[in-house]
């Protein structure tokens, strides 16, 4: 499976593209950062990180994003900007008719680490062991966005069993009604 990982943001959206199934070696296919200027029109910054995504599904051709879930945080201007950017990553995925994950930042944090709590580090070390890389990669959010396709690859093997239940579970439901 292969997974484009999306840490949004509007300032540095984290981008990492990861191949490989549960169970086995997990091999890197990229990393990087789509930067925009903090100074900038909404917009404009909005249409970059739709640029930046699109080069980088056309280069790698993933078969499923996964983007970190936003969740609430005190600063309500940063978690605006990190929403936008992720409605964005959803967005170009969506008009691909590929399939989008969406998972919390604890979630990334346990399947990558063990602990919901890790800090950025030790989520770092982990990336940088599990694909075996020379150095963590920098800055924190393309070793994030690296994270959320590892969690994925993980974790959608039990996710589609788990809904393929419910559905068969829903379909006898049915039946027997």
């Amino acid at each position: 499976m292969r997974v484009l990982g999306v840490d949004p943001g509007l300032t540095r959206c984290g981008i990492g593209v990861v191949d490989g199934v549960a169970g086995r070696p997990l091999r890197m296919l990229g990393v990087g950062v789509i930067r925009t200027p903090a100074d900038a029109d909404i917009g404009a910054r909005l249409v970059a990180v739709e640029r930046g995504i699109e080069e980088w599904l056309d280069a790698h051709r993933p078969e499923c994003v996964a983007v970190e879930r936003v969740f609430s945080q005190h600063n309500v201007r940063t978690v605006m900007g990190t929403a936008q950017a992720s409605a964005v990553a959803v967005l170009c995925a969506a008009r691909r008719g590929l399939p989008v994950a969406l998972h919390t930042p604890s979630e990334v944090k346990a399947a990558v680490t063990g602990s919901g709590r890790a800090d950025k580090a030790q989520v770092g070390a982990m990336v940088t062991r599990l694909l075996r890389l020379d150095a963590p990669p920098k800055p924190a959010d393309a070793a994030d966005a690296l994270a959320l396709a590892i969690c994925h690859i993980w974790r959608a093997p039990a996710q589609n069993r788990l809904q393929q239940a419910v559905a068969a579970h829903r379909t006898m439901k049915g039946r027997t009604a």
